[in-house]
């Protein structure tokens, strides 16, 4: 028997799925409040985006985040004290919006939660018959295009599921056609101790 080793490489990408109830906490807090437009803060080509309360959202998460330090602890063999929710907001993409590729500054992590992916995105989602993740389907970027290298992961959306991510993985969201709204709140987290703890 030849004994052998093979590593994981890059950042952890950590994905887990709410609760019901969870969930429906979520939502209580996205509304569409044109006192608490995002628009000019974010990197999207998306009409409505709000501020939501960062604090209430904390408490929700807090399951989560207890998840998320864990598998951060296997991943990176390095443990995180205390982590909350420095920034939150709450995306309608309407057919047509969508994400170019970027980043997020002035947190150490972040995440993207579906809160709403409609019956028609879902069917477009299924007739989809091109390569890609397709409609309303994230993309994470990493390293060089390169052979034998995996450089990026397309996820389809579904409601509930919540991606945390270090905050300079680039990412970006395709554009749907169906007419109804892709409901998600995109978050930036500071942990004690980091880049961004303030």
């Amino acid at each position: 028997m030849i004994d052998y080793n093979f590593y994981y490489w890059g950042p952890l990408l950590f994905k887990t799925k709410l609760s019901d109830d969870s969930l429906k906490q979520v939502k209580v807090l996205c509304k569409k409040d044109s006192k608490k437009l995002f628009v000019k803060n974010l990197a999207g080509n998306i009409k409505h985006e709000y501020i939501i309360d960062k604090n209430k959202l904390n408490q929700i998460l807090q399951p989560y985040i207890k998840a998320f330090k864990e598998a951060h602890v296997q991943w990176y063999n390095k443990s995180i004290d205390s982590m909350h929710v420095k920034q939150c907001w709450v995306n309608y993409m309407q057919p047509g919006d969508y994400n170019p590729v970027h980043t997020h500054t002035q947190c150490d992590f972040s995440a993207v939660l579906y809160v709403d992916i409609p019956k028609k995105l879902q069917k477009e989602i299924i007739e989809n018959q091109s390569t890609s993740g397709g409609p309303g389907a994230i993309t994470f970027l990493y390293g060089e295009d390169t052979s034998y290298a995996i450089t990026f992961i397309t996820k389809k959306p579904i409601t509930g599921e919540i991606y945390i991510f270090p905050y300079g993985l680039r990412h970006m969201v395709s554009p749907h056609k169906s007419k109804c709204e892709r409901v998600s709140v995109g978050i930036n987290f500071a942990i004690k101790g980091g880049i961004h703890d303030n």
